[in-house]
């Protein structure tokens, strides 16, 4: 059972990082979990002795014979072979109620597709997931990691940042060397845990700030008013920088996400050019 780089597959083999995952999860007995690409089951070892049910989602069919192999006797474990991002997880759990609505999700996830698989679990700004879990603990490239839990007027901080922040508390666990795995990655690694909720304001037209973040970001190197400039005048935006105190030369890492709320609902009282 060899590592498969077109699945970007590294074996997390540091038992003190796998411990410090579960016990991030803060599972109780009775948790439904969602483990995506248990791999050899390093976690999935570990999360079935203390949750009611674990459905893991692995692409790799000789991976899917090993874990049948290992753990298909457990009465608490259900595997499914399938692509997570195309797998309709619902309709799968129709015929096993036991496993339906899992809360939680634990995984060590390829680095490759972390951010489609994010919008999967958390939904997007103007279409969150309407059935949020409780909370999501993954292992994922550092780089990315940090991104999740900048802040304003750092060089992490950008458009992903915001579009989790927005739908999520995030913050980090632990950082993961490359040593801690087999074969070793190129980058090191961090566990994050991502806690969903709703924001106490959220934006009037989420669809439109989606927008402005992606328009604000479009050109990093631009201020944001200049890279709004096209969607609306300069007539509209300086008035509403000033009153929102978003300096003219400002660029979208320099904003937080509630001067982006405010700035998109001012916004949405104007039409786009």
């Amino acid at each position: 059972m060899r590592p498969r780089k077109r699945f970007g597959q590294h074996w997390l083999t540091d038992q003190q990082i796998l411990d410090e995952i579960v016990a991030a999860a803060n599972l109780q007995p009775t948790d439904r979990v969602l483990e995506i690409g248990p791999g050899k089951g390093a976690l999935t070892s570990r999360l079935l002795p203390q949750v009611e049910a674990l459905l893991s989602v692995e692409i790799d069919r000789d991976l899917c014979k090993y874990m049948v192999k290992n753990y298909g006797d457990r009465p608490n474990f259900l595997l499914l072979e399938a692509d997570y991002l195309q797998a309709d997880i619902n309709e799968f759990l129709g015929d096993f109620p036991q496993f339906q609505n899992p809360r939680k999700v634990v995984a060590n996830i390829p680095y490759n597709i972390t951010g489609p698989i994010l919008e999967k679990l958390l939904g997007t700004i103007d279409r969150p997931n309407s059935n949020p879990f409780e909370s999501i603990v993954l292992l994922i490239q550092k780089e990315v990691g940090d991104r999740l839990v900048a802040h304003p007027c750092t060089k992490a901080f950008g458009a992903l940042t915001l579009r989790v922040q927005y739908l999520a508390d995030c913050e980090t666990v632990c950082v993961v060397p490359p040593k801690a795995f087999y074969p070793k990655p190129k980058v090191e690694s961090v566990v994050v845990r991502l806690r969903p909720r709703p924001l106490a304001q959220p934006a009037q037209n989420p669809k439109l700030l989606a927008t402005l973040i992606k328009v604000g970001f479009a050109s990093k190197r631009k201020m944001l008013r200049n890279n709004l400039k096209s969607l609306y005048k300069p007539e509209i935006l300086d008035p509403i920088f000033a009153d929102l105190d978003i300096s003219p030369q400002a660029r979208g890492e320099e904003v937080d996400l509630l001067q982006w709320i405010a700035l998109s609902d001012r916004l949405n009282d104007y039409p786009k050019e």
